[in-house]
């Protein structure tokens, strides 16, 4: 199949679309915009600005093989910036730090290595002391990991004989590149599989894993834009954080919608928003699970709100943020459903979240009416490109054609039940030990006060805002290292409020006053 480029350069071959997935099998159980539409900030207009053309060529004598003899740049001078103390016009000034630990007190120093190393073997002895402390670490913090989405039980011994490949997924992933070297038909096999899960036809959608859950949002944004270009993107202010990193990157108006209580969108502040921008398109984000509440918004009430505010169907696309929540709630009864049979454009999740995997990773699924206007030929991959990355991890697919064939629906399903049993559970010890919580029905996101001490959050690896902090119930977490973990809590309260000169918060206003065991609502 022979296509030319959107620009009008020099057509070239392109493979039929001929990637063939390797099937899930379960267990037996189980073009560059024109000019005069070229927007700001965009590559085209940056090209522009930086007139190539006045950029001074080489010199006469130029020589690409000249070595140089000492290639590290010189050792920062420890005297102008050491223990945090960084020099500023000669008087020292203490370097602010407003977020976490400052890493670069812990980093492990890259050195050259001695002439002799290669004899003496003491480089590789210090290397393999450096990554055995760190392997105990991990085993240590992993033994107290609470307040993060992510899956830590996983074995994938069995794909170790692949890690000497570099495996590489670039370019889109039904094309295959001239690069040898790939793994799209494990991606194409998992890419059906939750085509199935959300209910859309093979010949009917188009997709990618990509590096992350928030690459999954940039790219389910930028689907948006491209099909609705003065669109207004409306997304609840409890949307992840990557919703209105998008919003930014691609210079987008937005309206950030209250929600209520739950952490659920407002669908009554939704319409009134809507209502002020009638003449324009509408693209929503809608969280299949916010990020600090586990709220699940309405999707069926989003669509009607939009119909009866007067948007029809081709005037709305919606994207789904489901990084955990997308893989939970079909094996949740009774949940609002997640499917492309409703008028929805397209949906992402994490795989390194519930699924488990080692690395980031995530899956983004569109309807493939939708990525024309995205997509564009590279005659360097000899494919097409849609994806918001070049390169793309080939090692990703692998582990999640892994875990789905091995679990299944099925297992799926069991791992949901166990993470909302264990939810409530945690809820029941926290509300019995007269500490305010509060979980949403389709999650399994315990929600309670912040504790007092910072180096009991940083041991549980707990996740606040405000005056709340969350437990996100995995796979992973069993009765014991819940039972653990609150039974330390309320030695640490007895510590904070034994004197009684302190009480605890109040956080009626973040879970509602029924959830809040505050001193006023006790």
């Amino acid at each position: 199949m022979m296509e030319k480029m959107g620009d009008g350069s020099t057509p070239f071959w392109l493979p039929q679309n001929q990637i063939r997935g390797v099937a899930i099998h379960f267990p037996s159980n189980s073009a560059p915009p024109p000019p005069s539409k070229v927007m700001a900030g965009s590559i085209d207009m940056m090209l522009r600005d930086l007139n190539l053309d006045a950029v001074e060529s080489l010199p006469e004598d130029f020589d690409p093989t000249t070595v140089i003899n000492d290639p590290l740049p010189p050792i920062a001078n420890d005297a102008l910036h050491t223990n945090g103390v960084k020099s500023i016009n000669g008087k020292e000034k203490p370097r602010e730090i407003v977020l976490g630990r400052n890493v670069h007190t812990s980093c492990h120093e890259v050195t050259e290595p001695d002439a002799d190393d290669d004899d003496s073997g003491d480089r590789e002895a210090y290397m393999a002391s450096v990554l055995a402390r760190y392997r105990k670490s991990l085993v240590e913090r992993t033994k107290h990991h609470l307040g993060y989405p992510y899956n830590l039980d996983f074995d994938y011994g069995a794909l170790s004989q692949l890690q000497h490949f570099s495996i590489n997924n670039l370019g889109d992933p039904f094309i295959e590149s001239n690069y040898g070297v790939h793994s799209r038909q494990f991606e194409v096999g998992v890419l059906d599989w939750f085509a199935r899960l959300w209910e859309l036809e093979k010949n009917e959608y188009w997709g990618y894993i990509t590096n992350c859950g928030t690459e999954g949002n940039l790219h389910g944004i930028l689907v948006g834009r491209e099909v609705f270009p003065d669109g207004i993107l409306y997304a609840s202010c409890e949307s992840h954080y990557s919703i209105f990193k998008a919003a930014r990157m691609y210079r987008m108006d937005c309206e950030k919608v209250n929600t209520l209580v739950s952490g659920e969108i407002d669908c009554e502040d939704f319409k009134a928003k809507l209502s002020l921008h009638k003449d324009k398109p509408a693209i929503i984000n809608v969280n299949i699970g916010t990020t600090v509440k586990g709220a699940v918004d309405d999707l069926d009430l989003v669509i009607k709100t939009l119909e009866e505010t007067g948007f029809s169907h081709d005037r709305f696309y919606i994207h789904c943020d489901g990084a955990l929540f997308g893989l939970m709630m079909p094996f949740v009864k009774l949940a609002p459903k997640v499917s492309f049979k409703k008028p929805i454009g397209s949906v992402s999740v994490s795989g390194h979240k519930f699924v488990g995997c080692p690395m980031p990773c995530g899956v983004q699924i569109t309807r493939l009416e939708h990525i024309n206007a995205l997509s564009r030929n590279v005659e360097y991959l000899a494919s097409r490109d849609a994806t918001i990355m070049g390169s793309r991890n080939g090692h990703a697919p692998l582990f999640l054609w892994y875990t789905l064939n091995r679990k299944g629906y099925r297992g799926f399903q069991k791992e949901v039940q166990k993470c909302l049993r264990n939810a409530h559970y945690l809820k029941g010890r926290l509300t019995s030990a007269g500490i305010g919580a509060m979980l949403n029905e389709l999650s399994s996101t315990v929600v309670f006060e912040r504790p007092q001490d910072e180096e009991f959050t940083r041991k549980w690896q707990l996740a606040c805002q405000g005056s709340i902090a969350h437990v996100v119930v995995m796979p992973n977490i069993t009765i014991d290292k819940l039972d653990d973990f609150v039974d330390e809590l309320i030695e640490k309260r007895a510590v904070w409020y034994g004197n009684e000169k302190l009480q605890p918060p109040c956080v009626a206003s973040d879970i509602g006053e029924s959830n809040c065991l505050c001193v006023k609502h006790k």
